[in-house]
């Protein structure tokens, strides 16, 4: 909802350039800065509200499993989010980080990593 409301306003703000200066029969100018307030707006939103919206006030986001692997656990730390997912081909466990604009992506790989698999020591033996 939240996200709804900001390109709402971004947009408001896009028509008000573009009718105060059309008004003035300016409409290279008028142009210009409706897509620069649409630019600028778009920046703004991919590089830093769109993890706060989500995280603070129930935005949306969309992240894919990479092909191959099994999605285990996603978590947050500070506005960051990091997902964990499993590559069953290598037994290894990814941890990546998803920053704001995806500037700064911190990756750590665990290796021998078994977390699909059953616990081996609690099954009875036959």
């Amino acid at each position: 909802m939240i996200t709804y409301i900001y390109w709402l306003i971004s947009f408001a703000l896009a028509v008000g350039v573009l009718y105060l200066f059309g008004r003035a029969d300016n409409w290279k100018v008028a142009l210009s800065g409706a897509a620069l307030v649409l630019f600028v707006s778009w920046l703004t939103y991919y590089f830093h509200f769109q993890q706060v919206f989500v995280k603070r006030y129930g935005g949306v986001m969309s992240i894919s499993v990479p092909e191959g692997q099994h999605h285990i656990a996603a978590t947050w730390k500070d506005d960051n989010l990091w997902i964990e997912n499993y590559d069953p081909k290598t037994n290894t466990c990814h941890f990546r980080e998803y920053s704001k604009g995806n500037l700064l992506q911190g990756k750590v790989i665990i290796k021998n990593c078994n977390p699909l698999l059953p616990n081996t020591l609690s099954q009875p033996a036959p």
